[in-house]
């Protein structure tokens, strides 16, 4: 159950979402610790991206509450400063250069235009960007446009990244460089919540593992847990134990939205 510990990053209480009859969130009540990364699964329709857009402030709950770094999610003014959010289609101006967007960004998350410049600068050539970062959005690949989503994500070096599909369309490179940057966030104390359908993403970088079925949170625990409590044991992967835990649900009627 939520705590009050100042140590909590992310806390939910009864969590409600609903559209009309239909509900797409029932009762999440989450308590995520700073530092953790945190992977959150589900299968299509499961309320994935209602949690995160809730957890993010972008929608409002039909009951219950959320705060994010102590923070009512509900004060977006008091919000922005502590999170940054990578969502599976990323806001980018395309007639914009990756170097503008990300300028434009991070002066619009007050980031000091010296520092912004460093980072900025360090980012692009960490994800291979530097030899085409004045070029037009408009011509770039998905994955170059991801990388680019990315970067402006974390420009501000956010207390809690809220990350979905962060590695969708990327080539093996990339999805590493991402990986590495999840782990090297959370190191330094950073909290990641991770949504993605790629399962061995989340085993190689997740402390928790929360999953979500029909809108109900079903199971939460380290992947190893998660894993003992699928019948699955230490040698099974989390991919055996997801499969093993949403088909104990699968006769439930499904959401509407994910």
């Amino acid at each position: 159950m939520p705590s009050t510990n100042d140590d909590i990053a992310i806390q939910t209480t009864d969590l409600r979402k609903t559209y009309g009859s239909e509900v797409a969130l029932d009762s999440l009540s989450l308590a995520i610790s700073t530092g953790t990364v945190y992977g959150f699964l589900g299968p299509n329709g499961a309320g994935k991206t209602t949690t995160m857009r809730l957890l993010t402030g972008l929608t409002q709950p039909t009951s219950g509450s959320v705060r994010v770094c102590s923070v009512d999610v509900a004060d977006r003014r008091a919000l922005t400063p502590h999170v940054g959010y990578l969502p599976e289609t990323p806001p980018l101006y395309e007639e914009f250069s990756a170097r503008e967007q990300l300028e434009y960004v991070a002066d619009l998350r007050d980031v000091p235009q010296d520092v912004a410049r460093e980072r900025i600068d360090e980012y692009l050539d960490r994800f291979d960007l530097t030899d085409d970062a004045d070029k037009r959005i408009e011509a770039y690949s998905k994955g170059m446009q991801q990388k680019t989503a990315f970067i402006q994500s974390v420009l501000h070096d956010p207390d809690v990244l809220f990350l979905d599909e962060p590695t969708s369309g990327l080539d093996p490179r990339a999805a590493r460089t991402i990986r590495e940057s999840i782990t090297a966030f959370a190191d330094r104390g950073t909290t990641v919540f991770l949504s993605t359908h790629i399962l061995p993403v989340v085993e190689a970088v997740a402390d928790e593992v929360g999953v979500l079925f029909d809108g109900r949170l079903v199971t939460e625990g380290t992947p190893t847990e998660v894993q003992e409590r699928a019948e699955t044991g230490e040698s099974g992967s989390l991919e055996d134990a997801f499969l093993a835990v949403t088909s104990e649900h699968e006769t439930r009627a499904p959401s509407v939205e994910e």
